[in-house]
């Protein structure tokens, strides 16, 4: 009897030995975020906020702001992709004016890029670029048919790993102009793969996604549960990612400046967020809750963040 006790206390005192080998390869992690605090008020000045008005939880624990600052002005860079579904209507024409002044309108410190959607990859018109011109040389009519877009999540995906510009300073941003609906799975699933695997390589990438409904040329897209559908899931993205999605009903919208006009002003006030929080073993992506407090504005700011090693830039 007492060698068996022997043999547990010595087991029990072994593993209080191991335990601690095991708690040191926690280390501590950073992450880095984009986020927009637009004022309640419209015609609002800039807003006096810092790190103190600030209440940031990653993985559900209290992490620490390690730097926050304002991305306005010209030092501040900004990338831009329009990714429009490769199917969608022809009567999307009705939006390439709208389209052309907001790339028109943009500040110099924004480079833009226009691509559509074609058999599961983001089909680049031109490099990423600040004159207009040469942008808007890529814009026409999406030519292909019914679902020739395969899945605008793989397209975003594509994109997202194979991003035009290796610039860490700048923003990356991406307007998908598409219904939304996974020609793979048509029902709502939040739970979708594609999708899924659409916000980790976004997330991974550090792309902001906007979305702009707009209906495209197969019956499917007339249903109302699937419109209904692929609303959720670019909801889905967008909220995971720290943008927003744009939407008139079930219907196509009349006109795109609506939503590009509250576009440019969440470009304005925008804010770059780096944090430390523990890192267990690799890289690895973690929900992130973020509260602003003292200020009148809401905050957007994305669901999930990649934690990274030190000294490690986003999409490394």
């Amino acid at each position: 009897m007492k060698s068996h006790i022997f043999a547990a206390l010595l087991v029990a005192g072994t593993l209080s030995l191991i335990a601690p080998a095991f708690a040191a390869t926690t280390e501590q992690g950073q992450g880095q975020a984009v986020i927009t605090v637009m004022p309640k008020n419209n015609e609002a000045a800039s807003l006096n906020i810092g790190p103190q008005n600030l209440q940031l939880k990653v993985d559900g624990k209290q992490s620490t702001v390690t730097n926050f600052a304002s991305a306005k002005g010209p030092n501040s860079p900004l990338e831009l992709v329009i990714l429009i579904d490769g199917s969608a209507r022809t009567s999307l024409g009705t939006q390439l004016s709208d389209i052309e002044g907001f790339v028109k309108e943009m500040p110099n410190n924004t480079k833009i890029a226009i691509a559509y959607m074609e058999n599961g990859r983001a089909a680049m018109t031109g490099p990423l670029s600040s004159d207009p011109s040469q942008v808007l040389n890529g814009l026409h009519l999406p030519g292909g048919g019914a679902g020739v877009s395969s899945s605008p999540y793989f397209c975003l995906s594509d994109l997202a790993k194979n991003w035009p510009s290796h610039d860490a300073t700048a923003r990356r941003e991406v307007v998908m102009v598409t219904d939304g609906i996974d020609y793979y799975d048509v029902r709502l699933d939040p739970n979708d793969p594609y999708v899924q695997a659409a916000i980790e390589d976004s997330v991974r990438s550090g792309l902001i996604v906007y979305s702009f409904y707009w209906m495209n040329r197969g019956g499917l897209d007339r249903s109302a549960i699937a419109s209904n559908a692929g609303q959720s899931l670019l909801s889905e993205v967008t909220q995971a990612t720290g943008g927003n999605s744009y939407w008139e009903g079930t219907g196509n919208p009349v006109s795109f400046d609506p939503f590009f006009k509250d576009l440019r002003r969440r470009f304005q006030n925008q804010y770059r967020l780096s944090f430390s929080s523990p890192l267990k073993g690799k890289p690895q992506i973690e929900k992130l809750s973020l509260k602003l407090q003292g200020a009148e504005a809401k905050v957007y700011a994305p669901q999930q963040v990649l934690v990274n090693r030190a000294g490690t830039n986003a999409g490394e």
